[in-house]
């Protein structure tokens, strides 16, 4: 049996997806839900559903009860007080199942970075977060994504409206990009196959070696108006992230990782491509996601 975490999110939902439509071949699928109503009438039908936050130890003693794979995001959540509390009060209990209930293989979400980012606020607890779990011994893939540009979508009006894509980074250097959907269909493959052992990371990086500037001129080419980078310092992006109510450790954090990805380069050039991981340009993704959004 599989488990599968945050059903509903961006890429939970690719996975479970994903797993649906290979039909038999995922066999049986559990996932863990906040709110059952959420999931769609087609997977209520055809998964098994477990009420709660898989950071519950009880929650998750009982989802990954008969399961042999699971797949493990931990959700942001920027109202959180601390954010390596928030990723230890998930890690806990898989350790805890993998353990006490024979999980054999788990597929994570992690990040670029390992062994070189340090300091990293989200970024380094993700990382913590995978070696803990490691240390069960279980065989593990950590997927490992650049950038997502999904981060843009927060700034779509300010794209449409204003011509402007802000970040806190150089918009010279390269940014390495991809894209939720990959993440989940990688997921998803790792998932249905369960012949592989060990423990290693899996990069998942976009075919793309663009500089946010770069960015900011192919976002202008899809949409058929201006639209240039404008860097903003650490500062104004921690304060941003604070006028959107996080708090004031998720938001110090988020402020750390933009500047360690900004002067560490994990998500720079040295980065090579994965098209077998992740095959969507960031081209694509503007004209069927982006675009789309900057219409509403």
């Amino acid at each position: 049996m599989i488990l599968v975490t945050t059903p509903t999110g961006q890429i939970g939902s690719r996975v479970l997806d994903s797993l649906l439509d290979a039909g038999d071949a995922a066999g049986d699928v559990r996932v863990i839900v906040r709110d059952p109503a959420r999931l769609s009438p087609r997977v209520r039908d055809r998964v098994e559903a477990v009420a709660g936050s898989h950071a519950d130890p009880e929650v998750t003693a009982k989802a990954c009860a008969g399961v042999d794979r699971v797949f493990w995001l931990v959700p942001p959540a920027p109202a959180a007080d601390s954010v390596e509390g928030h990723f230890r009060a998930f890690t806990r209990p898989l350790v805890d199942a993998i353990r006490t209930q024979g999980v054999a293989r788990v597929v994570a979400v992690s990040t670029l970075g390992r062994g070189v980012a340090s300091e990293a606020g989200q970024i380094s607890a993700s990382l913590a977060m995978d070696d803990e779990v490691r240390a069960t011994g279980v065989h593990h893939r950590a997927l490992c994504p650049p950038y997502l540009m999904e981060n843009l979508l927060h700034q779509a009006a300010a794209i449409r409206d204003g011509g402007v894509l802000a970040m806190a980074t150089y918009g010279d250097r390269v940014l390495r990009t991809c894209t939720t959907r990959d993440v989940g269909t990688a997921a998803a493959r790792l998932l249905l196959d369960g012949s592989w052992t060990g423990q290693e990371d899996v990069p998942v990086v976009g075919p793309d070696a663009l500089t946010p500037e770069d960015m900011a001129r192919v976002v202008s080419e899809v949409l058929g108006r201006p639209v240039r980078f404008q860097r903003i310092s650490g500062a104004e992006y921690k304060a941003s992230v604070l006028r959107h109510g996080a708090s004031e450790d998720w938001a110090q954090g988020v402020a750390d990782l933009a500047a360690a990805t900004a002067e560490q380069g994990f998500y720079g050039s040295g980065a090579p491509s994965t098209p077998e991981t992740a095959p969507t340009s960031f081209r694509r993704w503007c004209e069927e996601v982006l675009e789309p959004a900057t219409l509403h």
